[in-house]
């Protein structure tokens, strides 16, 4: 009897294990997936800033961007682009975007970004500021 206790002890420690392992590993693939992405470090001018006409607009990410596929686009309250130039990245420091600006009139922006990381992962969204 204390053989067969012991032996279930066994392989119940083995499950167990083999569980842990697993749950270990399942975490592992979550991290590395939420890795994989970037994501806006800071914006400038920031979201929700009431600011001045700025001559540009830059955003700091996470990780190094791929230049080719990354893009910043501004848009008025109307939804009309207002940057007639295209965003870059900068070549000394891949995880900063860029896009240079007209003046701006009084209102309200929004700033769209799509940010490629640098192992083809794809994010996106947009933030909003003022001009005085």
């Amino acid at each position: 009897m204390i053989m067969n206790g012991t032996i279930g002890n066994h392989r119940g420690d083995a499950r167990l294990a083999a569980a842990k392992l697993a749950v270990w590993f399942a975490g592992l693939a979550v991290a590395s997936a939420a890795f994989a992405h970037v994501f806006p470090q800071k914006q400038e001018p920031g979201a929700g800033a009431t600011v001045a006409s700025p001559a540009q607009v830059r955003v700091i990410f996470d990780g190094p961007l791929e230049a080719a596929f990354s893009s910043l686009t501004v848009t008025d309250a109307s939804g009309k682009q207002v940057n007639a130039q295209k965003a870059a990245v900068d070549e000394h420091q891949p995880a900063l975007i860029a896009v240079p600006l007209p003046p701006l009139a009084a209102g309200h922006y929004t700033v769209h970004w799509v940010a490629v990381a640098s192992d083809g992962h794809r994010t996106h969204g947009d933030y909003a500021f003022n001009v005085k």
